[in-house]
């Protein structure tokens, strides 16, 4: 995922980025939020997707790859890198779930995955490597958060086709993100996830592990395989145990130097909660149903005062709304869909270009508009979730039991 997010050496930046967000020119405010019916969140989908492919998407001419910025910056690569490709392929499943509509995406997002695999590298440790790699790239590392979400999205077109290759890919990424987890007893706190496969790793990351865990969890449930129930425990345990600062609130990685990075980020609060949620599907066990509750109670509690939501990056905040609502539909609470329908409204209000259907933040890639801003695949495809996913989840409300 984003290096300048993530990155140790860079945290204080971002860190100081969403400081200059801190008093936004428009606040959200979930009791005041206008009510927005099903078919008006379908048509900012629809609106906020085709901008995506007008400006971002290059067609098949060009392999069926994205843009990362548009206009195109001097430091970007030819293509997008395999985060943001990850969250266009995500939107283009989101969009086959629009009311009415949905089926007429069903092309795109087939496409999305066979181009997801220029990504992927064989060989004695392979994955999806963080850019392309020969012929039509000089490659990249391969980060474990990347091929844990890429995985993810397998599963859901999986859930959304029955289409069994997907389901095949999902696994295949299992033994990939296993070789992440670090056995080194002599640390502080034993175990966690390495971020990325490289000798010059030196941290345990709270993403890498949560979203590692809830792919484990989402494959127990659809396989019954024992393996994957393990691992999601120990993934889940690890992160619950160690990372957990407050209720829904998880630090973001533990150096291998005894350090601890505390920035918080909205999909970390979600991976836990969705990861929580799926055991809790898989095993019957009520006490993950109660820390997912919990969790997402603590959470929301903490990330919709002032302006935290509006100041994380939109995609953490798609990740996060989405998991809620998998709560949701196992222990409804109305707290998840309001503040997820509130954030969006606001977002679309004061962070779109009317003129072009683009949205533009800081680059924290979250926060007020900024007019001098680039558009990126990452926020475009990440808005695109949230709209069609409330347009999914409001039409489904609707409907009489």
């Amino acid at each position: 995922m984003l290096r300048s997010l993530l990155t140790r050496a860079t945290a204080p930046v971002v860190c100081a980025g969403l400081l200059w967000t801190a008093a936004p020119a428009h606040a959200q405010d979930p009791v005041r939020a206008r009510p927005v019916s099903s078919d008006e969140w379908a048509d900012r989908a629809t609106g906020t997707y085709r901008a995506l492919q007008d400006h971002l998407y290059e067609g098949p001419d060009h392999h069926g790859l994205y843009l990362e910025h548009t206009p195109r910056q001097a430091a970007d690569p030819e293509h997008s890198y395999l985060w943001p490709f990850r969250e266009a392929a995500q939107a283009a499943v989101d969009m086959q779930e629009l009311p009415h509509t949905g089926a007429s995406y069903r092309h795109d997002a087939a496409e999305r995955f066979d181009t997801a695999e220029l990504y992927f590298t064989s060989g004695e440790r392979p994955g999806y490597e963080s850019y392309l790699p020969s012929p039509l790239g000089t490659g990249g590392d391969v980060y474990y958060d990347d091929n844990a979400v890429v995985a993810l999205t397998q599963l859901d077109q999986y859930e959304a086709t029955g289409d069994e290759r997907l389901l095949k890919r999902a696994e295949q990424v299992v033994p990939v993100v296993s070789r992440a987890w670090d056995d080194d007893t002599t640390k502080a706190c034993p175990g966690g996830m390495d971020w990325y496969d490289s000798p010059h790793n030196n941290i345990r990351a709270t993403n890498v592990t949560a979203l590692s865990a809830q792919l484990a969890a989402r494959l127990h449930e659809h396989t019954g395989n024992p393996t994957y129930l393990d691992k999601a425990e120990e993934w889940y345990g690890w992160v619950y145990s160690c990372m957990r600062e407050a209720p829904g609130l998880y630090v973001n990685d533990r150096g291998d130097d005894g350090s601890t990075n505390e920035t918080l980020w909205t999909y970390n609060s979600g991976a836990m909660i969705g990861t929580a949620t799926a055991l809790y599907r898989g095993t019957g066990d009520a006490a993950y149903l109660k820390k997912a509750v919990e969790d997402a109670r603590g959470s929301l509690a903490y990330w919709t005062e002032g302006s935290r939501l509006h100041d994380q990056p939109a995609v953490f905040n798609a990740f996060y709304f989405k998991d809620l609502l998998d709560l949701d539909a196992v222990r409804p609470d109305p707290a998840y869909l309001k503040a997820m329908s509130a954030y969006a409204d606001s977002t679309y209000k004061s962070n779109r270009d009317p003129s072009t259907g683009l949205f533009r933040f800081q680059p924290s890639n979250g926060g007020d508009y900024d007019p001098t801003a680039p558009a990126a695949t990452l926020n475009q495809s990440a808005m695109v979730q949230i709209f069609a996913t409330l347009a999914d989840a409001t039409h489904q409300r609707r409907q009489p039991s």
